[in-house]
Formats: structure tokens, C-alpha cells, sequence
């Protein structure tokens, strides 16, 4: 059986919008898209979670970009008032601006994006994704609140999966009010036994292979 190689971890910064926003990219050879996690509730770059989801989409060939919604500054005063982690306006335009961002990196620029958002960043990814059409080819929410996206999902256009946890019942509600208003392909996919953040264990492990086999189902092969 073949080893597999997992790709260096590669710290960068995204300039999205005028401002840097630091980054985790990882790309496997011959890699055949590009996933772009886009955190939530606090989050950041660092989170567990994403990290590990992340290793399964590069294991399935995918290359990820885990980066931070907020500035170092911004995240530093959002630790303490939480007054950024809501604004899904503003986490929608850093999305956008990252979207943007790739389209001008020789190196990244071919590859299919996907979106994989978490709690409130599923929001910003959705918002993107309404708003960059033709760059979204795919949208992972892990646990996400699709429903503060409300107005964007129609104009949505990418294949859109809804994880989340069978325990987790006010958001399940949510995702499924959210279902209603998408008009591009969706499923939702309820991991029974887990919580809002899929500690149970077996659980994120099921989140990252529905992750990896739908990103790998709608994203076209990238070059």
C-alpha cells in the first residue's frame, strides 16, 4: 500500500481588501482544487477542528487555504467583546476579497474553488458564494448558520451541503429554513449522536469524508 505524502504547511498572507490576513495553504501534487475554509464564532486559522478536516480533503488531493477572517488587531479585541464574529457582512466581504485575492496568485489562480464554512462563517461563504458565482464551484457547512445568509441563498449557484449535528436541534431547524430559499443543488446531512462542534467521537471524522467526497463530487478537475 502507498504512503501518502501529505504536502508542507505554508504560512502566507492574504490581501483582502487592503488588509493581510494571515494563512495556513497546503497543496498536494497534483492537486485537483482548492477548498477555502472560512471560520466562524471566534475562530481562526488555528482551529482543531478545520485543521483536521483540512489533512482529509489534502489526503483526497484537494489543496486547502485556512485563513483569518479578522486582523490580528481586530481578532485581539473580538477575543474580548466579541463585537466581529457576527458581523457577517464583513466576514462575507473578507471572503469575497480572499476570492478575489486568488484570482491574482499565478500559483493558485486554475485551481476550482470550494468553500467550507463553520457556524458563522457558512453564512460568509454563502454570501460569497452568491456574490462570486463563477468562482464557487462547491460550499461545505459544518455545523454553520445558513440562515443569517438568508437573502444571498437564492442567487447561490454552487452545490451546497448542510452538516450538522443530529443533538444539535436548534440548528437543524435552521439549516433546513435555510434548504428552503436554496435554489441550487443541496443536501443535509445530519451526523446522528453529535453536537454543534462534532466532538463525539467518529463524528468530525464523518464531517471531513462528507466534506472531501462532495468537493471532490462538484468541483471540477483543476489544473
Amino acid at each position: 500500500m502507498s504512503r501518502i505524502v501529505k504536502p508542507p504547511i505554508t504560512e502566507i498572507v492574504v490581501q483582502a481588501g487592503g488588509v493581510g490576513l494571515p494563512a495556513f495553504l497546503a497543496l498536494p501534487d497534483r492537486a485537483s482544487g482548492l477548498v477555502m475554509f472560512v471560520h466562524g464564532s471566534g475562530s481562526s486559522r488555528f482551529s482543531s477542528r478545520n485543521r483536521y478536516v483540512a489533512e482529509v480533503l489534502n489526503d483526497g488531493g484537494l489543496g486547502t487555504l485556512l485563513f483569518d477572517l479578522l486582523t490580528p488587531e481586530e481578532h485581539a479585541v473580538d477575543s474580548i467583546t466579541a463585537e466581529f464574529r457576527f458581523d457577517i457582512p464583513l466576514l462575507g466581504q473578507r471572503t469575497v476579497a480572499t476570492l478575489d485575492w486568488l484570482t491574482d496568485q499565478p500559483r493558485l489562480s486554475n485551481f476550482p474553488v470550494g468553500l467550507f464554512g463553520a457556524s458563522t462563517g457558512a453564512a460568509a461563504a454563502l454570501n460569497a458564494a452568491a456574490e462570486r458565482p463563477n468562482q464557487v464551484g462547491a460550499v461545505v457547512s459544518r455545523g454553520g448558520r445558513p440562515d443569517l445568509a438568508m437573502e444571498a441563498l437564492p442567487q447561490v449557484q454552487a452545490p451546497t451541503l448542510l452538516i450538522v449535528g443530529g443533538n444539535d436541534v436548534p440548528v437543524i431547524g435552521m439549516n433546513e429554513e435555510a434548504a428552503r430559499h436554496l435554489r441550487a443543488p443541496w443536501e443535509l446531512a445530519i451526523i446522528e449522536g453529535a453536537t454543534h462542534l462534532f466532538e463525539e467521537p467518529g463524528t468530525l471524522e464523518q464531517v471531513a469524508e462528507l466534506a472531501r467526497n462532495w468537493f471532490l463530487r462538484y468541483l471540477p478537475t483543476g489544473s
